[in-house]
């Protein structure tokens, strides 16, 4: 399934010209960085893809489904909840442990019963390698802990697609090279497309991926992600070893 298609996009913000012919598509487990100098559009651009910034004309369709210059804003609802979104600011609900931070967007997005929010809590929870953290607030955890459960938010509704803008921006490297990992798997094992912005150009070669370059206005398709050659990813026994 075609999870992104665009074709001669063009992207506008108060007049301004952001993105102009932007062609691209993204399949079902593809893996495709996002990459370019600070302020060439590359957030403007995810922020089509899920309806916070509008196509200004050209062919943009998600999911093989929602046409994002022409659907109408309620069925936006329906759409966000096929994206995970991981942004480097992590967003999560200091008030609350995170048990309750990932039961809250469960009960938020249509999970009635109890004992399978708590199910699906667990999985993830292991899936990101942090099984046993649960009951921790978000200021007890590290900056590369508290990552990994922005992860398994975005995760819990098994989304068709992750958009993460520079999740390891803030990040030291050991740190930055295990959320790498991670998302590789989740790629991988949950066949989730991923779309990734970041400035660090060490991680397009160490765990190489599709690369999509926005410059001059435009975005090239430096190398697709079908003749990448992604390896390095990371079990959960890697995982839950992890002890940062």
């Amino acid at each position: 399934m075609s999870i992104i298609k665009y074709k001669g996009v063009d992207i506008h913000i108060d007049s301004k010209i952001i993105l102009e012919d932007v062609t691209f598509t993204l399949e079902s487990g593809e893996f495709v960085y996002l990459v370019g100098t600070v302020g060439s559009g590359k957030s403007s651009l995810l922020k089509t893809m899920y309806g916070e910034v509008d196509i200004h004309s050209g062919e943009a369709i998600m999911f093989d489904e929602f046409d994002m210059k022409n659907m109408r804003r309620s069925r936006l609802p329906e759409l966000r909840k096929r994206i995970g979104i991981v942004f480097q600011d992590f967003q999560l609900l200091t008030d609350r442990t995170v048990h309750a931070n990932l039961d809250f967007v469960l009960r938020s997005t249509g999970w009635k019963s109890a004992r399978e929010r708590d199910k699906r809590i667990g999985e993830v929870l292991e899936l990101v390698g942090l099984p046993q953290k649960g009951y921790k607030m978000p200021h007890e955890l590290s900056g590369g802990e508290q990552q990994r459960i922005v992860i398994a938010r975005a995760i819990l509704n098994r989304p068709a697609l992750l958009l993460a803008d520079e999740p390891t921006g803030n990040l030291d490297s050991e740190t930055g090279n295990y959320i790498m990992r991670l998302l590789h798997t989740i790629c991988k094992e949950e066949n989730t497309a991923v779309l990734m912005i970041t400035h660090n150009e060490q991680w397009l070669s160490a765990y190489p991926a599709g690369e999509l370059r926005c410059k001059d206005g435009r975005v090239h398709i430096v190398r697709n992600a079908k003749e990448a050659n992604v390896q390095d990813t990371i079990s959960n026994d890697d995982v839950a070893s992890d002890n940062e």
